[in-house]
């Protein structure tokens, strides 16, 4: 695969990762548009953080092929990593040092021309909100300010295609809210943002989403699509005063395709919502379990993701567990 398509910053076809008998990326293929925020989805060991460090040129493919910024993964992974920020799930910067050292080291590493590294220091301050904080040692900051430096650091040669490596494990909900302003601002200047993350809620905030489970991908689209295609059926929204009871009475019951707990609330896939509603509300009841509420909702992303893990899982028994 070769050549640069102005429609597309990152290309594969059939992208494949092993190690030794474990297979922890299986024939992967999508596309990412230039300006796109793209988000992998999945639990932890669905094989994200791998396809990531593939396409960064961190890790070789066992087979097929890709392009990132129009270069190739087998032949160009030097340029590649030219190309790109990268902001990994472990915290890579240097805790002993400031906030302005750490951006004057890795202006270094990445060899911005010294006339320029004083206004691009300047930017990471401003935009990461860190300007209070430049002389503070790396090591006191909250995880939050630490996110956003290391944010700052990826960004410093002006990549075109940034990767993030679920850069809000560990951190407090209003942080990951500023830090996803901070991605959309990128976006709108036509940086493209490939994210792994297992906060469902995060997936909300992707233009298209990659379902990723075992080491392959089982979904591919936008939030609003996958909601409306991804669950075979409705979805009620049952809460009672012993859900974790009420979810195995569920689970044999008429009209229920599969059922889940969701929070302190039960959500039950159904064909339709209009018969089996009366019927779930009466079957319940008629065992001790008295309903405090049920209504239909629109499917969550999380609805989706159990309903389609559920659905390979019963296709597929037998598969090896994978890393990544």
């Amino acid at each position: 695969m070769t050549g640069d398509d102005s429609s597309a910053a990152v290309r594969v076809k059939n992208l494949e990762k092993r190690f030794g008998k474990f297979t922890a990326v299986n024939r992967v293929s999508f596309e990412v548009a230039r300006g796109e925020i793209f988000g992998f989805l999945g639990p932890n060991g669905a094989g994200k953080s791998t396809t990531i460090r593939m396409l960064c040129g961190i890790l070789a493919p066992t087979g097929g092929e890709g392009t990132v910024a129009g270069l190739d993964l087998r032949t160009e992974a030097e340029r590649i990593k030219s190309r790109i920020g990268y902001m990994s799930q472990r915290f890579s910067l240097y805790e002993d040092l400031t906030v302005e050292e750490n951006i004057e080291f890795f202006s270094g590493i990445y060899s911005i021309p010294a006339g320029a590294r004083q206004a691009r220091k300047q930017w990471v301050l401003e935009m990461a909100d860190l300007v209070p904080h430049r002389r503070s040692r790396t090591a006191v900051l909250s995880s939050g300010w630490k996110q956003r430096l290391a944010l700052g650091c990826a960004l410093l040669h002006e990549p075109p295609i940034l990767f993030l490596d679920e850069p809000t494990s560990g951190v407090d909900p209003l942080s990951r809210r500023r830090f996803w302003d901070l991605i959309y601002q990128l976006s709108e200047q036509g940086v493209t943002v490939l994210v792994t993350t297992h906060y469902m809620d995060e997936a909300e905030h992707c233009d298209r989403v990659a379902l990723l489970y075992r080491g392959e991908l089982i979904a591919n689209g936008t939030p609003e699509g996958l909601r409306e295609g991804g669950v075979a059926g409705e979805v009620l929204e049952v809460v009672t005063e012993r859900p974790a009871d009420v979810l195995q009475e569920l689970e044999a019951a008429p009209e229920v395709r599969r059922v889940s707990l969701y929070g302190n609330a039960l959500h039950v896939v159904v064909t339709s919502a209009g018969t089996a509603l009366p019927a779930i509300r009466a079957y319940l009841e008629s065992r001790g379990f008295p309903v405090e509420r049920i209504e239909a909702i629109p499917p969550s992303m999380e609805d989706v993701f159990i309903s389609l893990v559920q659905a390979y899982d019963e296709t597929h028994p037998a598969q090896q567990e994978v890393h990544g």
